[in-house]
């Protein structure tokens, strides 16, 4: 007896592991677009009407452009309640462990500013195409490190997810735009609010929208990302290159600095995992950016659940032209009395570290909204299983081009008191999107050149 129920359990994981790794059946695929939206995510609301039928996302004409910059579609809109420290309580069932943390840490401060909900995500006809191809073909490889079958879609690998890991994989391979240049600033205030800023030039450039990539490096590449630092005086110049993978294992992620001050070009394999952020003052690892990126093989990943939560969502207002950056920038955290938060529904992952594998975060949970694939709440935990930090990921519609993105991320330390605030462009000139991109401008060969001051 004891024998048959062992080999049903080793047959039951032998099936239920095929499983974990194959594409969903065409049956399946077809609810993208009906049931569910062409994304994957539930198309109706919720029981009580607080979270609305998803019907298409923001319009391109949704409010008209200032210079460029986006302005508030939902600028007459009030809160419909405050959440503080003192009725936390009333809403902890909607608010994650990282939320009421703040809360605590900051009871005097530390707000939650709830809004009417608008399910504004939405891309382009011909990615949520791609969508559907991923459903039908993607398959996670090398243990779930790398995805098959997916150069054909190349956004949102599973759009139909079955495990934790694969809403990882949503996370990273999902739509940010046709190429993409960006002047952002990044602050690490002091407890007491005081900063200084440090200005990037970023550019993003992906695959399917470089025509002079060769095939065969194109076959596992996910994206090239380079980062230039305009200001202060003394990083200027210094250039970050990193080429990522589809298949970190396989071909890991490759990086290489220029130096300014050397003028010299040197690979950078710290530009990984729990690597030092760019300036960050050792307030955010490599892979804190973008709320986690690169490769997801030191963690086990854990589905959850689904729930519904006020996460950080259409942050016009705080990431308006019409604002300075000391209008933001606070002590502890940033202005929760320009943020707004929404009731959305979030899937719900937990990573934790693999045994003998090495990383300052022991645990990682994170919150990914299912309109977008996008995470939008994190929770960092050291070795000993404490709290440590918290993420927010204020989203914001770039309606006019159909691209659902970061106004900016926050990473904030609940026990120093501290925080790293990235992507902010308020005072800068509009993102640039869909830029034509040359792969001849993302190699080692080209750093110097970018660098020049």
């Amino acid at each position: 007896m004891k024998t048959t129920r062992k080999l049903f359990s080793v047959l039951a994981f032998s099936l239920l592991a095929s499983s974990v790794m194959a594409a969903v059946s065409p049956e399946e695929a077809a609810k993208l677009g009906t049931s569910l939206t062409p994304l994957g995510a539930e198309r109706a609301g919720n029981a009580d009407g607080s979270i609305p039928e998803w019907t298409g996302g923001l319009k391109t004409d949704a409010a008209p452009l200032k210079n460029g910059q986006l302005t508030d579609p939902f600028k007459n809109e009030q809160p419909n309640f405050v959440i503080t420290a003192k009725n936390a309580e009333q809403y902890k069932d909607k608010l994650t462990a990282g939320q009421m943390a703040m809360l605590k840490r900051y009871p005097e401060t530390y707000k939650i500013r709830v809004f009417p909900t608008h399910r504004t995500a939405a891309v382009p006809d011909a990615i949520y195409e791609a969508a559907k191809k991923s459903a039908l073909n993607t398959e996670l490889v090398s243990n779930g490190n790398g995805l098959g079958n997916f150069t054909e879609s190349r956004f949102y690998a599973f759009p139909i997810p079955k495990n934790g890991l694969e809403i990882v994989w949503n996370h990273i391979t999902r739509y940010r735009g046709e190429n993409g240049r960006r002047n952002i600033v990044q602050a690490t205030p002091q407890v007491d609010g005081s900063y200084n800023l440090v200005h990037f030039e970023d550019e993003a450039a992906y695959p399917s929208y470089m025509p002079d990539l060769d095939a065969e490096r194109a076959e596992n590449a996910l994206l090239f990302f380079k980062q230039r630092v305009t200001a202060p005086s003394r990083l200027a110049g210094n250039v970050l290159l990193v080429h990522d993978s589809l298949d970190q294992v396989k071909e890991p992620r490759q990086a290489w600095i220029y130096n300014a001050g050397q003028r010299r070009v040197r690979r950078a394999p710290q530009v990984a995992y729990d690597g030092p952020g760019t300036a960050s003052d050792g307030m955010r690892t490599t892979d804190n950016f973008d709320m986690f990126s690169g490769a997801p093989d030191r963690y086990d990943w854990k589905l959850i659940g689904k729930k519904e939560v006020f996460i950080p969502y259409n942050s016009f207002e705080i990431s308006s032209s019409d604002l300075k950056y000391s209008d933001v920038i606070r002590a502890g955290h940033v202005n929760q009395d320009l943020a707004r938060y929404e009731l959305h529904r979030v899937w719900e992952i937990e990573a934790t570290l693999k045994q003998g594998e090495r990383n300052i975060y022991g645990k990682r949970r994170f919150y990914v909204d299912e309109d977008s694939w996008t995470i939008v709440q994190s929770e960092l935990y050291d070795g000993r299983g404490q709290l440590w930090r918290v993420g927010e990921g204020h989203m914001v519609q770039y309606y006019q081009h159909k691209i659902p993105a970061f106004a900016f991320e926050a990473l904030y330390d609940v026990i120093s008191g501290r925080y790293i605030v990235n992507g902010m462009s308020n005072e800068e000139k509009p993102h640039e999107f869909g830029y034509r991109a040359s792969a001849r401008d993302f190699t080692p060969a080209a750093l110097r050149n970018a660098g020049v001051r």
